[in-house]
């Protein structure tokens, strides 16, 4: 079955580009779901975040690419959100620097303060299959 891919919206992209925090959720093996706390941002095209080789969500998504996201203005949840649902893909060129680029928004810090020398960052760009929100 193919599925159909939906495109962020200016206003959507915008929020995006808030330091506001969202949850992704991925299936673990047993079909349950594995929600977390992320820092977000778009490539213009899709929703993206970033994450290290070797955990849960990445593991999870290697297994079964299906993910929802959802984000939120907590000053205005209800006529702020943007929720999207689709399939993540594991890109790793550029992730160091995406990272550095998160830590900038959300911390004001120009490079990402808890890396570690042995972890292999990832962008996770999710291709939407369904867009769903208020903005």
């Amino acid at each position: 079955m193919a599925t159909t891919t939906a495109q962020l919206t200016d206003a959507q992209k915008a929020l995006l580009d808030e330091p506001l925090y969202a949850v992704v959720t991925d299936l673990m093996p047993d079909g349950s779901p594995h929600s977390t706390v992320i820092w977000v941002d778009h490539d213009g095209a899709n929703l993206t975040f970033n994450t290290a080789h070797g955990r849960v969500k990445t593991r999870n998504v290697q297994r079964d690419p299906r993910v929802s996201v959802i984000v939120f203005d907590p000053a205005n949840a209800f006529a702020k959100t943007l929720a999207v649902r689709g399939r993540a893909e594991l890109v790793d060129e550029g992730a160091d620097d995406h990272i550095d680029r998160l830590a900038k928004k959300y911390t004001g810090q120009d490079r990402y303060p808890w890396r570690r020398p042995e972890e292999r960052r990832v962008t996770v760009r999710v291709i939407a299959e369904k867009i769903s929100g208020t903005v």
